[in-house]
């Protein structure tokens, strides 16, 4: 069970690894000397960078993971054979890319996107993945299972022998970091969740675009998402000041789960036009918090938003008939993101919502403020009970 608006980063893997990747990025200078460079600034992201030189970039992840850490360099060679000395890279590319592997969902759109889905040659439960392009290429037979566990099969990896590996720091699979390196295979770091900004997040398509030559239609791409998405802000930004009262999550095992009003989603409905019920409770992750507090604090609320994955208000009350007090739940106006899903079971939401979050906030505006986008039908979110 999804247990708020969004994941809930409580007790991520990372802190395991965290010292592990300090001690490896410390393995070989970091200074990079005798470059020329030029900075190619982000509008919202800021956990990479990416800089120009003759013939070549480099890509520096700046937050790789929340905890601080020294700088990840990665080495984009774009003229074929060109001589650059590698050291103090954490990893060298060549392009162009003819295969890569992918570790979590949230990378598949940024192949679609950029017209290259075909390159994805592995990826970790296959069953996860929405895209219908994608879909398409694993029913085919052209995309590898690397297995169902959180770690990725490294065996099948080496025997793919990709391009690149891009790795979440949210999964185990940062144990195998070493073991690429020896079989000569870049390993990339991706950590577009540490953002917290909805554009930050996915801005990092120009991540991934260095990453494959294509830049120039990444940025193309995200142009457009950050238009659509400040045209819609637009739509509530002369709004009255009595905003819509929204609250937010569920409990699981007497713990009611919230987004923090740093985070993601809690920047969301705040951009929407909501008044966040829990936007005392700071930080980027997820709070705890009780029953009660949040009883006294949401009884009145108007919207419930991200109600886990039950399907009907009944599923909602028997599993825990303390939600039937809330007017949100009187009223019938609880909504889920975690209907939609692909034709194996895979979250859309969890895929293609880093990089889409122009609909998210479109979907919060038509539920908060329905007359402001009439012809607009909601993309991810569902309100349970509604034929």
């Amino acid at each position: 069970m999804k247990i708020s608006l969004l994941h809930s980063f409580s007790s991520i893997p990372y802190f395991i690894f965290s010292i592990f990747l300090i001690l490896l990025s410390c393995q070989s200078p970091k200074e990079i000397k005798e470059l020329d460079l030029v900075e190619i600034p982000n509008s919202y992201a800021t956990g990479f960078a990416v800089f120009q030189g003759e013939g070549f970039k480099v890509v520096e992840v700046r937050q790789a993971f929340p905890d601080k850490h020294p700088p990840f360099r990665y080495l984009v060679k774009e003229i074929p054979d060109l001589k650059l000395d590698e050291t103090g890279f954490d990893a060298a590319i060549s392009l162009p890319i003819s295969k890569v592997v992918l570790t979590s969902t949230t990378q598949v759109p940024h192949l679609d996107y950029l017209g290259v889905s075909d390159l994805l040659m592995g990826f970790p439960n296959l069953d996860l993945i929405s895209s219908p392009q994608t879909r398409k290429l694993i029913d085919a037979g052209k995309v590898t299972d690397l297995g169902s566990g959180a770690q990725a099969n490294i065996e099948k990896i080496i025997e793919l022998d990709p391009d690149w590996v891009m790795i979440s720091t949210l999964g185990e699979d940062l144990k195998n970091l070493e073991i690429l390196k020896s079989a000569k295979i870049p390993a990339i770091l991706n950590g577009e969740y540490v953002e917290q900004h909805p554009l930050g997040r996915a801005e990092w398509i120009k991540f991934t675009g260095v990453l494959l030559g294509k830049s120039k239609e990444a940025n193309t791409v995200f142009s457009q998402i950050q238009s659509d998405y400040n045209q819609a802000s637009d739509l509530v930004k002369e709004l009255p000041e009595n905003k819509p009262k929204v609250m937010a999550g569920v409990m699981y095992k007497d713990i009611w789960y919230v987004p923090g009003a740093d985070s993601w989603g809690a920047r969301l409905l705040e951009a929407a036009g909501g008044d966040y019920l829990f936007k005392d409770q700071k930080g980027t992750g997820s709070a705890q918090l009780s029953y009660e507090y949040v009883l006294e604090k949401a009884l009145q609320a108007d919207f419930w938003m991200g109600a886990a994955d039950f399907k009907t208000l009944e599923e909602m009350e028997n599993a825990d008939p303390r939600y039937k007090h809330f007017d949100a739940f009187k009223q019938g106006n609880v909504y889920t993101y975690t209907q939609k899903k692909g034709v194996t079971g895979g979250l859309e939401y969890f895929e293609l919502g880093y990089l889409r979050p122009d609909l998210i906030l479109r979907d919060l505006i038509k539920i908060l403020y329905p007359d402001l986008l009439p012809e607009y039908s909601l993309y991810f979110y569902t309100k349970l009970n509604e034929k």
